[in-house]
C-alpha cells in the first residue's frame, strides 16, 4: 500500500463522516506530538474532482497538521468508489480510536439502517464491523434520549459527576420522555451508581404509581429517589402478605377446657368480676401488641391512594368504612372498661 505526501491545502473534510466531536485538549496534544516527532500514521484519502482529495480517516491529524502549517501530509489513496463500503471503513477504523463517543456510535448505526442511501441490517453491520448486534442496538437506544442528556454521555463506565455512562441510561430508555430525560440528568448530577438507576426505573415502570405521583418525584434527590423506592417495595411486600389467620386449638386442649368450664363452680359476682379483670388484662396485652405504636401510614403510601381505578374505588371505600366502624366499636368498648376500672379503684380508694 503506497504512501504518498499530498499537498495539505487540496484536501477536504469529509462532513458526513461518523466522527465530528473533537476534544480541544486532546487536538492539542496531538498537535504537540506531532510537531516533535511527526506523524506517525498517514491518513486515509479518496480522489475527487479537480484534482483534489476527501479524507476517508484521519481527520485529527489532518486537524492538528494543518495547526502546525505543515505544507503535505502523508497520506494513503484509496480507489474504493462505494458509499457503503467507505462509511463501513470510517466506522471500523474510529472503532479502534479513542474518543469516538457512544453518541457518534449510535448516530453511524442509525444511519446505516434508516437512511434511504444504505438501508442496512443489525445483522449485516454485525458481521462487517465485527460487533455483537446487541451492542449496535443498545448504542441505538441512546438515541431515545434528548439533546441535553446526550451531551453527557462518556465511554467507560467510571461513574462521574454531570457525566453518564450507557450503563446508567439503558435502565431508563424504556420510560416517557417526560421521565426519561430528567431521571438521567439526577443520574448524572447525584452520580448515581448503575444498581440505583434499576431501582429507580424500576419505580416509575409500576402501573399502581399515578403519572401526577411520578410528576412530583422528579423533584427529588436520587437518595430521596431511593428511599421512596425501599417504602414503595416495603409496602408492596406488606400488602402481598396473607391474613394470619387465628390457629384451632387442638382437640385434646379443647376438651380439657370444655370440661372444666362445666366442673368450675359458681361463684359469687364479685368472684366473676375478677376472673373477667384477669381475662381482659389477656386482651389488652394482645391489642396492644397487635397494634403499631406509630402510624403505618406514610406520605407514600397515603398518595398511592391516587393509583386506585375506578372500579376498585367503591369496594375501597366500603372496606375503610368497614374497618372505621369496627375501630369506633372496640374505641367505645374499651372507654367503658377505662371508665368501670377507674370508677372501681376510686371508691377502693375511698374506704381506705
Amino acid at each position: 500500500m503506497d504512501i504518498i505526501e499530498i499537498v495539505t491545502d487540496l484536501i477536504d473534510e469529509d462532513t458526513d463522516q461518523p466522527r465530528y466531536q473533537f476534544d480541544e485538549e486532546a487536538l492539542q496534544e496531538l498537535m504537540k506530538s506531532i510537531g516533535e516527532i511527526g506523524l506517525l500514521s498517514p491518513i486515509k484519502v479518496r480522489s475527487t474532482s479537480n484534482g483534489r482529495y476527501k479524507i476517508i480517516y484521519g481527520n485529527r491529524r489532518y486537524k492538528a497538521s494543518k495547526m502546525l502549517g505543515r505544507p503535505t501530509i502523508p497520506c494513503i489513496v484509496s480507489t474504493v468508489t462505494d458509499e457503503m463500503e467507505i462509511y463501513l471503513e470510517q466506522i471500523a477504523e474510529n472503532l479502534t480510536r479513542e474518543g469516538f463517543s457512544p453518541i457518534e456510535e449510535a448516530e453511524a448505526f442509525n444511519k446505516l439502517l434508516n437512511d434511504p442511501k444504505f438501508r442496512s441490517s443489525t445483522k449485516f453491520l454485525s458481521g462487517k464491523l465485527g460487533k455483537p448486534e446487541s451492542y449496535i442496538k443498545n448504542k441505538c437506544e441512546l438515541l431515545k434520549f434528548g439533546n441535553a442528556v446526550k451531551k453527557l454521555i462518556v465511554s467507560g463506565t467510571e461513574i462521574r459527576k454531570d457525566k453518564l455512562t450507557e450503563d446508567q441510561l439503558l435502565p431508563l430508555k424504556d420510560l416517557p420522555i417526560e421521565h426519561r430525560d430528567p431521571l438521567a440528568l439526577i443520574a448524572a448530577r447525584d452520580e448515581l451508581p448503575v444498581s440505583d438507576v434499576k431501582k429507580i426505573a424500576k419505580l416509575f415502570k409500576d402501573k399502581t404509581i399515578s403519572d401526577s405521583t411520578k410528576d412530583k418525584l422528579l423533584f427529588k434527590t436520587g437518595s430521596g429517589l431511593i428511599e421512596t423506592w425501599s417504602t414503595h417495595e416495603q409496602n408492596k411486600a406488606e400488602r402481598a402478605k396473607p391474613a394470619a389467620e387465628p390457629k384451632a386449638p387442638a382437640p385434646k386442649a379443647e376438651k380439657q377446657a370444655k370440661q372444666k368450664t362445666e366442673e368450675a363452680p359458681k361463684v359469687s359476682p364479685p368472684a366473676v368480676s375478677a376472673a373477667a379483670g384477669a381475662s381482659i388484662e389477656l386482651i389488652l396485652q394482645q391489642l396492644a401488641a397487635a397494634l403499631p405504636a406509630d402510624s403505618s401510614l406514610s406520605a407514600d403510601t397515603l398518595q398511592s391512594v391516587e393509583a386506585i381505578e375506578a372500579g376498585g374505588q367503591a369496594p375501597f371505600i366500603q372496606g375503610v368504612d368497614t374497618l372505621i366502624d369496627r375501630l369506633e366499636k372496640h374505641l367505645a368498648e374499651w372507654k367503658t372498661v377505662r371508665e368501670l376500672a377507674a370508677a372501681k379503684w376510686q371508691a377502693a380508694s375511698a374506704a381506705e
